[in-house]
């Protein structure tokens, strides 16, 4: 089992860190980036095994297009020294994951653009290449975007992660999709054939995910051995966002508040059912705190009776 780091953003405002829309988790890294050591730090701490770097908001739709132009290559760079330097310090063994988001606004896909997406992607790559152990898309919304990022990273050296995220709102039990609508089934067909190391599902409330979850283990089941050797292997992190109902406008709209039912103790309930159906890699998204990954690695150890310290990547270093 891989244990994944929480949500990055919202911990930096929980600690005090400069915080607010629509930079997000990127003005921390702009004015006070040893607040984003001390996250990375403190995820460790709490036994992930996967560090996350701070890039997700290093886009224009969060610090508009003239800083992107003039910073992007500086902040890209600095975010992944700082989780690198997190990984090397810790005392057990953590990988980097580069964190390549949703190039137009979270839970938006009908606003991507794919040329402009594959450029920034590979902006993105460039600079994220030489932290990275990993290089996980996050909070996707659709299939052109998946196949976009897999397409532009084949041939990177890293292990290669994908995960969308998922339709929470009016969900059809049984039958899981994507933010855009696509059933989860039209994106198994496309990845079906493409190099792909791990397939995850984020920020999405934790009710949807077991059968997204169900979904691929039945088609891992029906597939061959993948060119890293192993099974593709199956990944989820969940938000504590409340439903972003018909009245969201988008993500630099307000920061939400966060569901008091998703404590530590709840969280990690969901994690052993996760585990149960067939997850390999559980972590956390917006809202899950340190205390919650702690509390989910322990609870994942004492369910399946054996330490939870030898994760298994792809790439072993």
């Amino acid at each position: 089992m891989i244990i994944l780091d929480g949500g990055l953003g919202r911990q930096l405002a929980a600690i005090g860190a400069p915080f607010r829309q629509p930079e997000w988790s990127a003005l921390a890294l702009m004015e006070a980036p040893q607040y984003v050591r001390d996250v990375h730090d403190s995820f460790i701490a709490a036994g992930a095994h996967v560090i996350t770097t701070n890039s997700y908001a290093i886009v224009p739709f969060h610090i508009g297009q003239d800083r992107f132009d003039e910073l992007a290559p500086q902040l890209l760079t600095l975010s992944g020294t700082l989780a690198q330097a997190a990984a090397e310090a810790a005392d057990h063994q953590v990988k980097v994951a580069a964190s390549i988001p949703p190039m137009f606004g979270s839970y938006e896909p009908d606003k991507f653009d794919p040329q402009a997406g594959q450029q920034m992607m590979q902006l993105f790559q460039r600079y994220l290449a030489p932290s990275a152990d990993i290089f996980l898309a996050e909070t996707l919304g659709s299939v052109i975007e998946a196949k976009i990022f897999l397409e532009s990273f084949v041939d990177c050296a890293a292990d290669l992660w994908l995960s969308v995220t998922l339709e929470d709102v009016k969900p059809v039990p049984g039958a899981p999709r994507l933010r855009s609508g696509e059933p989860l089934s039209a994106l198994l067909d496309v990845i079906a054939p493409m190099r792909l190391d791990g397939l995850l599902f984020n920020c999405s409330q934790p009710e949807v995910m077991h059968d997204a979850i169900t979904c691929v283990s039945e088609f891992r089941a029906r597939q061959p051995s993948r060119p890293s050797g192993m099974g593709l292997q199956i990944g989820v992190y969940a938000n504590a966002f409340p439903l972003m109902d018909d009245d969201y406008e988008h993500a630099n709209s307000t920061l939400h508040q966060i569901r008091h039912d998703i404590t530590p103790q709840n969280y990690a309930k969901y994690a052993v059912q996760w585990a149960a159906a067939g997850a390999d890699i559980i972590g956390g998204c917006c809202g899950i705190s340190p205390e919650h990954i702690e509390i989910m690695a322990a609870a994942l150890n004492n369910n399946q009776g054996a330490p939870l310290s030898t994760p298994t990547f792809a790439r072993q270093a």
